[in-house]
Order: C-alpha cells, then sequence, then structure tokens
C-alpha cells in the first residue's frame, strides 16, 4: 500500500475498485474533490501509484494505491484490511471486469478456466469486496456500494457469453444486495454503461463526442448516486452514448 499527500479527511474512505486510465480514474477524481478520501485498488501497483500521486496533487487529498487480485478471495481481503485501517468505507465503487476481447469467441473454443476467470472478475469479486464493507456500513448505518455494469448486464450477445454470463452475475447481486440492505441505510446501485468510454488522455478530436462517453460526466452520475437522498434511491441507471438507440 502506497500513500500520498498528508491532507486527511473526515469524510470517510472512497474505495475504488478496478481503476483503469479511463472510468476508474475519473470516479476516484470526482471523490478525491469531493473531499474523501480515496483508496484506488488494481492489478498493477506502479501505474497505480503514478495515478495516486496525480489525483493527490490535484484535489489536495490523501490517496492510497493497493493491489489487488479481485479472482483471488485472499487478495482481496488482504487489500481491504489495508483499506480498512484507514478508516471507515463510505462508498465502495466495483468497477473490475475481466477484459473482453474485441473479436466474438465460439462458444465450444471456450475453456472451462476462461470462463472461471471471467466469472471471478465481474461477479465473485464484486462479491468478496462487498463482504468486505458491508459489516461496517451496517454498524454505522450508511454507505453505498455501485457496481459497474454494461449492455452485456442486460442482453446476451453471440460470441460474448463470459462477459454477458459474468455481467448478468454482478447484476442480479446488485439487486439482492439492494433489497436485502435498505433497511440499513446501505444504498446499493447498478450503473449500466451502453457504450465505448473515451479516454481523457487523448487529445481532442481523436475520439468522438458523438460515440464516445466522457468518463468525467460518468463520473459525475456516479456521485449522484452517492448523494441521492434515502427517500427515492436509484438501483439501476442507464447511460448510453449518443450513437446508442433505445
Amino acid at each position: 500500500m502506497r500513500s500520498f499527500s498528508n491532507c486527511t479527511s473526515t469524510k470517510g474512505i472512497a474505495a475504488i475498485v478496478g481503476v483503469g486510465p479511463k472510468l476508474g480514474s475519473s470516479v476516484a477524481r470526482k471523490f478525491a474533490q469531493e473531499g474523501y478520501t480515496i483508496a484506488i485498488l488494481s492489478r498493477d501497483l506502479d501505474k497505480l501509484s503514478r495515478l495516486a500521486d496525480e489525483i493527490a496533487c490535484e484535489a489536495k487529498t490523501q490517496v492510497f494505491a493497493i493491489r489487488i487480485d479481485c479472482a483471488d478471495c485472499k487478495s482481496v481481503r488482504e487489500a481491504f484490511e489495508g483499506v480498512l485501517s484507514l478508516g471507515s468505507v463510505e462508498v465502495l465503487v466495483y468497477n473490475a471486469c475481466e477484459p473482453a476481447s474485441c473479436q466474438p469467441s465460439n462458444f465450444m473454443a471456450i475453456s472451462p478456466e476462461s470462463f472461471q476467470r471471467s466469472l471471478a472478475g465481474s461477479a465473485h469479486g464484486a462479491f468478496y469486496c462487498a463482504q468486505q464493507v458491508i459489516p461496517g456500513m451496517v454498524e454505522r448505518g450508511r454507505g453505498t456500494i455501485i457496481f459497474t455494469g454494461s449492455s452485456a448486464s442486460l442482453n446476451g450477445f453471440a460470441g460474448y457469453l463470459e462477459l454477458s454470463c459474468g455481467k448478468f452475475a454482478l447484476r442480479g447481486l446488485s439487486q439482492c444486495l439492494a433489497k436485502e440492505f435498505f433497511a440499513s441505510g446501505i444504498h446499493v446501485a447498478h450503473i449500466v454503461i451502453d457504450g465505448a468510454i473515451s479516454d481523457p488522455r487523448s487529445s481532442k478530436g481523436d475520439q468522438s463526442t458523438d460515440t464516445c462517453m466522457d468518463p468525467n460526466i460518468i463520473a459525475q452520475n456516479y456521485w449522484y448516486i452517492h448523494t441521492q437522498d434515502k427517500s427515492a434511491w436509484t438501483q439501476e441507471l442507464d447511460l448510453r452514448s449518443p450513437n446508442q438507440r433505445f
């Protein structure tokens, strides 16, 4: 675990699992800007550490980079021992997913090991992470858990069985937790990202806003979910890029 910046927050911890250069980074930045201490978690600690340094400098808040393998329950437990040692986790965003191939896969060509890895990255990891933070949220009577889904959470696509099965399971987990822990004050939501996400590191014009979703705008919706009043909580939010048709 690596720490950046010395400014601590009284708001608690926002733990973002599955942080890359696009959505995970933008969500971490948004919650940092809102005054939370941030724990960003992914497999590549070196890249994560550089990002943590950037966010800490920008937002003047404390950012911790922690390595995690979401498919390994021991790795998740050890990672969250580090997270929970920092303070109370008020927000968990689960954005991890086993990378999906751009090319469709023939069903008979999918190995059991590959199928298991896909389920582990999407569903098992979300289950493991949620189990680490829910007890503390129940004790405090508040908390937010947000799972990142996709169009594959809603529809199965030929050639993308591994992605769809993992995302279907993640959506089911979200719905079950939302119903079980609503009375405990925990807001559980599933956000469907239906479209390609642009890379904020790219030069303007490299990716059209007519076809790609801005990760910083998506991150604002994650913040919106977190700040909703309990009298009207959103359980599922569907976000679509401009070129998607309903």
